[in-house]
Order: C-alpha cells, then sequence, then structure tokens
C-alpha cells in the first residue's frame, strides 16, 4: 500500500533508535529515546497559498530530515512499518552530506 499526503504534508520514515549509549550501557526499550530523524518517503504536492498558487515543498524524497520531538504525533502504520505524517513546518532542516 502507497500513501499520498496532502498538501504540505510529509510521510518521514524515522531513524532506527540506538541501542547503546556512547558509553556502551544497552538500553531497554522503554529507556530509549525516540530519534527526531528520520527520511522522507513521501511528500504532497505543497502548500496552498492565500491567493491560489501552490509553493512547492523544500524536501523531496529521500531526503534525511530532523523534526521536532513532538511531531510524531500522528503516527500510522503502512505494511507493517511505522511512519509519521507531519507538515512541513515541522521539519527543522535536511541533513546533507
Amino acid at each position: 500500500m502507497k500513501i499520498r499526503p496532502l498538501h504540505d504534508r510529509v510521510v518521514v520514515r524515522r531513524k532506527e533508535e540506538e541501542e547503546k549509549t556512547a558509553g556502551g550501557i544497552v538500553l531497554p526499550g522503554a529507556a530509549k529515546e525516540k530519534p527526531n530523524q528520520g527520511e522522507v518517503v513521501a511528500v504532497g504536492e505543497g502548500k496552498l497559498l492565500d491567493n491560489g498558487d501552490v509553493r512547492a515543498l523544500a524536501v523531496k524524497v529521500g531526503d534525511s530530515v530532523v523534526f521536532g520531538r513532538y511531531a510524531d504525533s500522528n503516527t500510522l502504520k503502512v505494511d507493517g512499518e511505522e511512519l509519521i505524517i507531519m507538515s512541513e513546518s515541522d521539519i527543522y532542516g535536511v541533513l546533507e552530506g
């Protein structure tokens, strides 16, 4: 199944969680913080402006992005995979390099 977000919405697959701390301590599932990085898997057509024009999104499929800690309130499962739908404005930046 595919999902096509509307307007300025973006679908993101969260980056895998780290299993160990920098000091080598293994964290149980409940103690781990969910990472605030992910990969864009789908984007909407763009933001509808007041004058009726559509502004294209600044992110594209495949971009690695950083998003707000509370941007994951809209999660869904597609083919057993947990995805997050968020507004483009919830994305802080694109990781490059």
